[in-house]
C-alpha cells in the first residue's frame, strides 16, 4: 500500500467518504505524496509520453499558430507568450527556438512566461530551458501574468484537473464518492442524499439507471480565469487535450502507469489520474466571455498547420532511420487511431465584427 494510500484511508476512516475531485486532488497534488509533486511522469523512462516529447514538430507548429495570432491582433508588443502546465519544458523550447527563427523581434520583445505549481517541475523545467536566449519568468497562477496581451498554450492540461461525478440512482442522481469496504479496501460507491439538478448537465434526464455523468468546476473556473484576461487585454490561446466535442454519459477516470492503464484506486499518489475533457462545456465558458472558440480534431489542426510539409522537409535532412522515426511521429501525432482523433484542440480567437 502506498504511503498515500494509507493516509486516505486513514482520512476516509475519520472523517467519511471522499467524492471523486478530492480523490483525485489528492493522487495529484498532495504536497508530500501527490503524483505531479514527486514522480518524473513524461517521456520514455516514465508512465506516459505527450505530443512534444513525441516529436519536435508539434511544438514547431504551435509556434507557428501563435505567431500568426500575434499577427491577427495587430503585432502588439509588449506581450507576453506562457505556457499553463509545461511539463518539462520541452513544448516551451520547441516554441522558442521557432520563433526565434521566424521573428528576432517577436522573441526579444515579448515576455515569456511558464505557469507552473510544481516546485520540482520547475526546476526541471529551468534545467530543459537552460541557455535559452530570452528571458523566461516562473508563475503559479495566471493572475501574476504581466498586465499584457496573452498568447497562451496548454497542452494536455484540462484532462488532470479534478473532476466530480454524479450516478443516476433511483428517480435521482447521487454524487460518486469513494470510500472503504468490510476490508477496509477504496471502493467506487453512490453517496447518500440526491443532488440538486442545477449542477448537472441539460441530458440529465435522458441518462438510463446507473449512468455516470463526469461535471468539472474546477476546469471551469480555469477556463473562465484564462478567457477573462484574454479578453480584458487581448489575445489568443491554443489547448490540444483528448476528449469530446459533445458531452455525453460515462466514466472516463482513468489511471495511467508505467504506460498502461491500471485501476484508478490500486496506487495513489503512483500513477498519473485524469478524465476526458468535456471541449464543448469549456467552449461555452469562453464565449460567455465575448470571445470566440474554434474546435477540431488535433490531427485536422497539425495537418492544417503543415505536419506533412514539416515532415518532408525534416525528412530531406535525414537518414533512413530518422525518416521512419519522422513518419511514425507524423502517424502517432495526427492519425485517427492514434492521437489525431481522440486529442482535439481548443483555440480561443478575439471576437470578429459582424
Amino acid at each position: 500500500m502506498t504511503r498515500l494510500k494509507t493516509r486516505i484511508v486513514d482520512l476516509i476512516g475519520a472523517l467519511g467518504p471522499l467524492p471523486v475531485n478530492e480523490y483525485m486532488a489528492l493522487c495529484l497534488f498532495d504536497p508530500s505524496d501527490g503524483y505531479y509533486t514527486t514522480r518524473e511522469p513524461f517521456g520514455a523512462e516514465g508512465d506516459f509520453v505527450t505530443a512534444p516529447e513525441v516529436s519536435q514538430m508539434f511544438g514547431e507548429l504551435i509556434a507557428v499558430w501563435l505567431y500568426q495570432a500575434w499577427l491577427a491582433i495587430g503585432r502588439p508588443l509588449p506581450v507576453t507568450v506562457a505556457e499553463i502546465g509545461p511539463g518539462r519544458g520541452t513544448l516551451m523550447k520547441d516554441m522558442l527556438r521557432t520563433l526565434s527563427r521566424i521573428d528576432p523581434a517577436l522573441a526579444t520583445g515579448a515576455s515569456f512566461a511558464l505557469i507552473e505549481t510544481s516546485p520540482r517541475l520547475t526546476e526541471i523545467q529551468k534545467q530543459t530551458l537552460a541557455g535559452s536566449s530570452v528571458e523566461l519568468g516562473w508563475h503559479e497562477t495566471i493572475a501574476t501574468l504581466p498586465q499584457a496581451p496573452l498568447l497562451i498554450v496548454g497542452n494536455e492540461l484540462f484532462d488532470a484537473v479534478p473532476i466530480r461525478q454524479f450516478i443516476r440512482a433511483g428517480t435521482g442522481w447521487r454524487e460518486r464518492m469513494i470510500g472503504l469496504d468490510d476490508a477496509d479496501e477504496l471502493r467506487f460507491f453512490a453517496g447518500a442524499g440526491s443532488v440538486e439538478t442545477s449542477v448537472l448537465p441539460d441530458n440529465a434526464a435522458e441518462a438510463p439507471q446507473g449512468a455516470v455523468v463526469e461535471v468539472a468546476p474546477a476546469r471551469a473556473a480555469l477556463m473562465a480565469a484564462i478567457a477573462e484576461r484574454i479578453a480584458s487585454h487581448g489575445g489568443a490561446g491554443l489547448f490540444p487535450d483528448y476528449g469530446h466535442l459533445q458531452p455525453g454519459f460515462g466514466d472516463t477516470l482513468q489511471a495511467v502507469r508505467k504506460h498502461a492503464h491500471e485501476d484508478v484506486l490500486a496506487n495513489p499518489g503512483q500513477a498519473d489520474l485524469t478524465a476526458h475533457v468535456d471541449f464543448a462545456a469549456l467552449a461555452a465558458v469562453v464565449r460567455a466571455h465575448g470571445l470566440d472558440v474554434e474546435l477540431s480534431t488535433q490531427g485536422d489542426f497539425l495537418l492544417g498547420m503543415g505536419l506533412l510539409e514539416r515532415a518532408g522537409l525534416l525528412g530531406s535532412q535525414a537518414s533512413e532511420d530518422a525518416r521512419q522515426t519522422i513518419a511514425g511521429a507524423v502517424e502517432r501525432l495526427a492519425g485517427p487511431d492514434a492521437m489525431g482523433t481522440l486529442f482535439k484542440v481548443l483555440k480561443i480567437l478575439p471576437r470578429q465584427p459582424g
